[in-house]
């Protein structure tokens, strides 16, 4: 006869392989989220504003695909800070690519759960929490150096 131990280790077991062969999607809804690591998608969109345009290439995260989903977009870009522009979004993004990441840099498209809105990089910054990177600019990020609010056109590409 098992001993209790015992029996309540095969359980253990038995309940895991269970919740991994019934729930596939969520074991590998861990995988590759290393927000430090994700790779560009091939999802592109365009930011209009000031008669200018930028390309942006979506990383491949469930924020970034959540972003996606609601555009074309018509929003107000405005300066925050001497480093970046914001846009605030009509609502807030799944927060599932977020945690920490690194290789900061101008050009870097970000989401800011908190507040809920765009983050758009011209100048350098580090990551804080609750910041989610979405995407790059392609072709550089110069007209973010426009000083000032514009009316903000995004849509895919």
């Amino acid at each position: 006869m098992a001993s209790k131990s015992q029996t309540l280790n095969r359980r253990a077991v038995l309940g895991a392989m269970m919740v991994t062969t019934i729930f596939p999607p969520l074991a590998r809804g861990q995988q590759g989220n290393d927000p430090a690591k994700q790779e560009p998608s091939k999802v592109k969109i365009s930011m209009t504003f000031n008669g200018q345009t930028m390309i942006a290439t979506l990383y491949d995260n469930a924020s970034a695909r959540d972003f996606a989903s609601l555009l074309p977009l018509e929003l107000k870009i405005e300066d925050y800070s001497t480093n970046e522009k914001i846009a605030n979004l009509p609502r807030k993004l799944t927060e599932a690519g977020s945690g920490p990441f690194q290789n900061e840099r101008p050009g870097d498209l970000c989401y800011f759960a908190p507040w809920g809105n765009l983050a758009l990089f011209h100048g350098g910054y580090r990551y804080s929490s609750g910041l989610i990177r979405l995407g790059r600019f392609d072709d550089g990020f110069e007209p973010l150096l426009m000083r000032g609010a514009f009316r903000l056109r995004i849509e895919r590409v």
